[in-house]
């Protein structure tokens, strides 16, 4: 393996192998594929089983007296939802009463599209790097409306972060009522510059929502000083919580517009409210959220930032030089995680994409991402505390025996 010199700094440390000790992932299996559905520590897990044990002890009491503002009277200072909302609200620089809890950032992304007031003729803003779910549930609300969905083509690779600025701007129009940013792509694991397209926006008098799904905890995050008006994302990727764990956070003079997809007893009774009680379910996702981020704080979440940026940005350079390619995007557009251009050789199509990733997994126990992206193929790596160089040599190795064999056939 031929990294350069500064791939050493990664070695040393408390990060690596010995971490995969903290997670139940099967041993047998090179995961790079974190930032999919995420995967939750096993002392994470014993906190939320040990508030399903307490909750299942006293049901009534855990749900309706003690879990939301809406339940009757409890001897606790605050509400179950509301103690948590607090902590995960401070872990982003955030004030509890300004966020919720949703069970994903699609949920959240479905609230403020279905709060929206729109009219025919009335335009919604979104990338062509947006996840596809959020562009699914955009377009359904846009034509129910007699509204335009308007997509921006955002180039990628990418040189500069100025190319996405420029190109907002010039898309923004005065029928534009909501433009949908993402914080870090799903599929070109680009981090966008989010503050500054958010300007351009907050300049032409355009509410801004982000999807936010992979940010907390991938990279440092302040929302309120981002100048957006909606942020929704989850804590169960990068943030180390139970799956089912996402947040809304809205801006003070937004809130009283918004209502949760599910209409429920806390209609009409302020945002937090109508968003912390729509019906009985498990909500020890949400409850655990603190625990998971008191681990991060444990092995501190500047570390583990730097590590797996590194380790993404160090796996770029090498696999992109092996392949004879180009980087796809400047290192500040990188955050922990990198979509990488395949020898062409390998395949063009959705179906040759599935193919390899299901022969990397099959054969050669390795779990990443293969998608076709502009009628070529691309890996997605995503780099995790208890992933290593040697976790990347044996993806380009896998790799290679594959291309190797096809231009042999």
């Amino acid at each position: 393996m031929d990294f350069d010199q500064d791939t050493k700094a990664l070695e040393p440390g408390p990060f690596g192998r010995a971490m995969r000790a903290h997670w139940l992932l099967d041993p047998t299996i090179i995961y790079l594929n974190h930032g999919t559905v995420g995967a939750t520590p096993k002392q994470v897990l014993a906190a939320q089983q040990a508030l399903r044990e307490e909750m299942e002890q006293q049901p009534a009491r855990f749900l309706l007296r003690e879990l939301s503002a809406l339940s009757g009277p409890s001897d606790r200072a605050l509400p179950r939802l509301r103690e948590a909302a607090q902590a995960v609200a401070r872990f982003m620089g955030a004030e509890g009463q300004d966020l919720v809890f949703v069970d994903n950032a699609t949920t959240g992304v479905n609230a403020v599209l279905r709060s929206l007031d729109l009219q025919p003729g009335d335009e919604i803003l979104i990338t062509n790097l947006a996840y596809g779910a959020v562009v699914n549930a955009a377009g359904f609300v846009a034509q129910a409306a007699g509204a335009r969905l308007v997509m921006v083509q955002l180039p990628f690779p990418v040189s500069s972060p100025a190319d996405y600025v420029n190109r907002l701007a010039q898309a923004l129009s005065p029928r534009t009522r909501l433009a949908i940013l993402d914080h870090i792509t799903s599929e070109t694991a680009l981090v966008l510059p989010l503050a500054e397209m958010a300007a351009c926006c907050r300049a032409a008098g355009v509410p801004v929502l982000v999807d936010g799904a992979h940010a907390p905890g991938a990279i440092p995050l302040d929302i309120p000083r981002l100048g957006v008006d909606y942020y929704t994302g989850n804590l169960h990727k990068w943030a180390l919580a139970p799956k089912g764990c996402g947040f809304l956070w809205a801006a003070p003079e937004r809130q009283q517009s918004l209502h949760p997809p599910v209409i429920s007893w806390g209609l009409g009774q302020g945002f937090v409210q109508e968003f912390d009680w729509v019906g009985t379910k498990d909500p020890t996702p949400f409850l655990a959220a603190p625990a998971a981020l008191e681990l991060m704080q444990a092995w501190g979440p500047d570390a583990m930032q730097a590590y797996n940026h590194h380790l993404a940005w160090q796996a770029a350079v090498w696999l992109t030089a092996r392949w004879g390619f180009e980087l796809p995007a400047p290192r500040a557009m990188l955050g922990c995680m990198a979509t990488l251009p395949l020898p062409a050789s390998l395949g063009s199509t959705r179906e040759d994409a599935v193919r390899l990733q299901y022969a990397l997994l099959y054969q050669h126990r390795i779990e990443a991402p293969i998608l076709c992206l502009g009628g070529r193929l691309w890996v997605r790596i995503s780099a995790q505390v208890y992933n290593t160089l040697e976790d990347i040599e044996a993806l380009a190795q896998a790799i290679d025996t594959h291309f190797v064999s096809i231009v042999h056939f």
